[in-house]
């Protein structure tokens, strides 16, 4: 195998470098990531980057309704968010919420979904469950993926904040079972003690790993509740998102070299994710070729 292109972001053992966050102390909400399984950053979006939001956004909205319960009937979904405007590549690669996903995910680690969610008057609560159950691994066992929601209007109880279970992180598969039975028969159980609706401000994320168990809340007030949720998931993962055929490789030829990775145009040591025995960087260069092309076109043929 040829030799890989060493991309100019990485250090010598092929993890991305990353930028500290200035003024910002990763400590304590990573105490709370561990202990809880989830954690608060108030101010994540300014009132600046929220107008951002709000206006990058608008062309999409008010055009379908989700297709099934778990996606809300009475909720919008607009999916591939990171490549609708500036300010969505922005929130997906703060300085911030990358020094704390380093301390859960290996070096290389992928953007695995971007949607931003508007749950509107009269939607019922979302089904409790957690964000990287449908890799087949069993539980109890390490977070997979980190799952960041962010508030761009207020989360109140009464519009559809996320319902969480501090400490479900945690869990093995006998709870959770026990859990969703208790759920679908509709008693309550003692592993219910301790939800609560998460009520943050405006410009808030709640970044919690992958195993926690939450689901949205319902709508009961007169408002939508405008939202977005960013996920991620170690580099060997399959993404829920495709942004390899989702993302135009003009426009992601445009963007940071961080949010490149994100979407996946990075080598996880020693060559996983390599292009014919190239860097996948090299397929973002003007007038770039699959190889399986270029050499077919000057071969021989009998």
């Amino acid at each position: 195998m040829n030799r890989l292109a060493k991309d100019p972001d990485t250090d010598a053992n092929g993890s991305t470098l990353r930028e500290p966050a200035p003024g910002f102390e990763p400590a304590n909400h990573l105490e709370r990531l561990r202990r809880d399984g989830y954690t608060v950053v108030e101010n994540y979006m300014d009132e600046g980057r929220l107008a951002a939001f709000r206006t990058a956004l608008a062309p999409y909205l008010d055009t379908h309704r989700g297709r099934n319960p778990f996606e809300g009937k009475t909720t919008e979904r607009v999916y591939t968010l990171v490549a609708r405007g500036k300010v969505f590549e922005d929130i997906a690669a703060d300085a911030r919420l990358l020094a704390l996903l380093d301390a859960f995910l290996r070096p290389g680690y992928l953007l695995s979904a971007s949607h931003a969610i508007c749950i509107y008057p009269g939607e019922v609560a979302q089904a409790l469950h957690s964000d990287d159950s449908f890799y087949p691994i069993a539980r109890p066992r390490p977070a997979i993926g980190m799952s960041v929601i962010g508030a761009v209007d207020a989360f109140t109880a009464q519009n559809g904040a996320t319902v969480i279970i501090p400490g479900s992180h945690t869990w093995g598969t006998d709870e959770v079972t026990a859990l969703r039975e208790a759920l679908q028969a509709g008693r309550r159980h003692p592993l219910m003690e301790g939800m609560f609706s998460l009520e943050m401000p405006a410009g808030a994320i709640a970044l919690f790993q992958g195993t926690l168990i939450h689901g949205a809340g319902a709508n009961v007030s007169d408002a939508p509740r405008l939202a977005f949720t960013n996920q991620y998931c170690q580099p060997w993962c399959r993404t829920q998102e495709n942004f390899y055929l989702g993302v135009p490789r003009e426009m992601v030829s445009a963007m940071s070299p961080r949010l490149q990775s994100l979407l996946g145009y990075e080598i996880m040591p020693p060559f996983m994710g390599q292009v014919t025995a190239s860097h996948p960087k090299k397929t973002l260069e003007d007038g770039w070729t699959p190889p399986v092309v270029r050499q077919t076109r000057g071969a021989v043929t009998a």
